[in-house]
C-alpha cells in the first residue's frame, strides 16, 4: 500500500534526498583517490631527485604498472551488484565475497605477469640500455603489488557494494600514509641510513597495498554484517566466478580500451610538438584529477539503486542514475570553478615553461566540457554496472574511442592540440549518446522480468 498524496514526497525532495546520499557515499571514495594520485606525485619527485636513470625506469614500469592495476580494479567493480544484492542476507553474502577474492586472484596474476614482463616490452620498444639496466627488481615488486592489490579490491568492491565507503577510505588513507613516508625513507635514505634507489619505491608501493588490503579486509571482518562470518578463500566456484567474470571483465576491457587510446592521443599530441605534448600531458592530469571525482559518484550509486533492482522498479533505477548525473555535474562544475580561479597557481605545479602554460590555459575550456561529457557517460556507465549489464559499454567504448583512435593522428596534424582536444569531445558526446540509449533499454527490460510479485 502506497503513501497518501499528503504524505508522500515529491519527486523533487525525492532526488534531494538521493544526491545528498550519493555525496555522502561518493566524497570518502573521491579522497581515498585523489590521496593515492598525490602519492604517485611524491614517487615520481623523490626518484626524480634520486637519479635520472631511476625516474625513466620507474616511468616505463608504470606505464604498465598503471593500466594492469585499474584493469583490475574495473574486473572488481563487477563484484559491486552482486554484493549489494545480498546487503540485508549475510548467508548469500558469504560466497560471493569468496568467489570475488578468486576473480581478484586471477586478475590479479595476470596483471602481474604483465608487469613481470615490463624488460622484455622495454627491450621490445627499443628503451635505452640504461634505463632497463637501473630496473632491478622493480617490475618483481609492482607484479606482487598488484596481486596484493588485488586482493585487496576483493574487499574494498565488497565494502563499496554494501555502502561502506567509510571503511574504503581507512583502507586507502592507511595505505597511502604508508606509501608516502617509505617513499621518503627508502629511496633516498634517512641520516646516516643509506637509501636503497629504486628498490626502495618498489617496496614502498608494495607494503603500501598489503597495508590496504589488511586493513580493508579487517573492515569487512570486523565492521559489517559479515563479522564473524568466515571468510576464508574455500575451494573456488568456477560458474559462480564466471558470473562475476561476466560483468567485471567486459569493464576490464573497457578500461584498456581507454589507456590505450589515450596512449594514441599522446602519441598524437608528440607529432605536433615538444609543447604541445607537455601541454596535452599536463591537460590530461587535470582531466583525471576532476574525472576521478565521477568514478567515485558512480560506484556511490550501485548500492543506492540495488533494491530497485531487487524489485524491478525501473523508475528507482533511474532516478538513481539521474542523482548520479546530478552530483557528477556539480562536482565537476565546482572542481571547474577552482581550476578557472586558481589556474596560475595550479599550472605552475606542473610547468614553468610560459608556452606550454599558455597552451593549457587556452585549452581549460575544452578541457572542461570534456570532462563533464567524461563524468556523464561514466555515471551511466555505472548504472549498466548496476544492473549487472556492462557488455553495452564495452561496446560504446570499442565503436567511440576506436573512431577517435583512428582519427586522432591526422586531426592533429591539421588542427593541432585544439583539434584533438575537439575530437575526444566529440568521442564522449557519442559516449553519452550510447550510454544513456544502453541503460534505458537494458533498465527498460527489468520491468518486463519482473515478477507480479515485485511489481506490485
Amino acid at each position: 500500500m502506497g503513501l497518501s498524496p499528503q504524505t508522500a514526497p515529491s519527486p523533487g525532495a525525492a532526488d534531494r534526498g538521493l544526491v545528498r546520499r550519493t555525496i555522502t557515499a561518493a566524497l570518502p571514495l573521491y579522497l581515498t583517490m585523489i590521496a593515492s594520485s598525490v602519492a604517485g606525485l611524491v614517487d615520481t619527485a623523490v626518484l626524480g631527485r634520486h637519479a635520472t636513470a631511476s625516474l625513466a625506469a620507474f616511468a616505463l614500469t608504470m606505464a604498465v604498472y598503471t593500466p594492469a592495476t585499474a584493469t583490475v580494479a574495473g574486473a572488481m567493480r563487477g563484484v559491486m551488484p552482486f554484493v549489494a544484492a545480498h546487503d540485508d542476507d549475510p548467508d548469500a553474502l558469504v560466497p560471493v565475497v569468496r568467489n570475488g577474492t578468486w576473480l581478484g586472484i586471477l586478475t590479479g596474476t595476470l596483471g602481474a605477469v604483465a608487469v613481470c614482463a615490463v624488460p622484455l616490452i622495454g627491450l621490445a620498444s627499443g628503451v635505452p640500455q640504461e634505463t632497463l639496466s637501473a630496473l632491478g627488481p622493480l617490475p618483481a615488486l609492482l607484479a606482487a603489488s598488484v596481486l596484493v592489490a588485488a586482493v585487496g579490491n576483493s574487499a574494498t568492491s565488497t565494502l563499496v557494494g554494501l555502502g561502506r565507503s567509510a571503511l574504503v577510505m581507512r583502507a586507502g588513507t592507511a595505505g597511502t600514509a604508508a606509501a608516502v613516508v617509505l617513499s621518503l625513507a627508502l629511496v633516498n635514505g634517512v641520516g646516516p641510513i643509506d637509501g636503497l634507489g629504486l628498490p626502495g619505491a618498489g617496496v614502498a608501493m608494495l607494503v603500501s597495498s598489503l597495508i590496504s588490503a589488511v586493513v580493508a579486509h579487517w573492515g569487512l571482518r570486523r565492521s559489517t554484517l559479515l563479522a564473524g562470518r568466515p571468510l576464508g578463500l574455500g575451494r573456488p566456484h568456477p560458474r559462480a566466478v564466471l558470473e562475476l567474470a561476466g560483468v567485471g571483465l567486459p569493464l576490464a576491457a573497457t578500461v584498456l580500451i581507454k589507456f590505450a587510446v589515450l596512449g594514441v592521443l599522446a602519441v598524437a599530441a608528440a607529432r605536433v610538438g615538444t609543447v604541445a605534448a607537455a601541454a596535452h600531458s599536463i591537460a590530461v592530469s587535470l582531466v583525471a584529477l576532476m574525472f576521478t571525482a565521477a568514478v567515485a559518484i558512480g560506484q556511490a550509486t550501485i548500492p543506492l539503486m540495488a533494491p530497485h533492482l531487487k524489485t524491478g522498479n525501473v523508475q528507482g533505477l533511474r532516478a538513481g542514475v539521474r542523482a548520479g548525473a546530478k552530483t557528477a555535474l556539480g562536482a565537476v562544475a565546482l572542481l571547474g570553478c577552482v581550476l578557472a580561479v586558481l589556474r596560475e597557481p595550479v599550472l605552475s605545479l606542473f610547468t614553468h615553461d610560459p608556452a606550454a602554460r599558455d597552451q593549457v590555459l587556452a585549452l581549460i575550456p575544452l578541457l572542461l566540457l570534456v570532462v563533464v561529457t567524461d563524468a556523464l557517460q561514466a555515471v551511466f556507465g555505472f548504472g549498466l554496472i548496476a544492473i549487472r549489464n556492462t557488455v553495452p559499454s564495452l561496446v560504446a567504448f570499442a565503436v567511440c574511442y576506436g573512431l577517435l583512435a583512428l582519427a586522432a593522428v591526422p586531426l592533429s596534424a591539421v588542427g593541432g592540440l585544439n583539434a584533438l582536444w575537439l575530437a575526444l569531445l566529440v568521442a564522449n558526446i557519442l559516449l553519452i549518446v550510447g550510454q544513456v540509449g544502453f541503460f534505458h533499454q537494458r533498465s527498460g527490460r527489468l520491468a518486463a522480468s519482473a515478477t507480479p510479485a515485485a511489481r506490485t
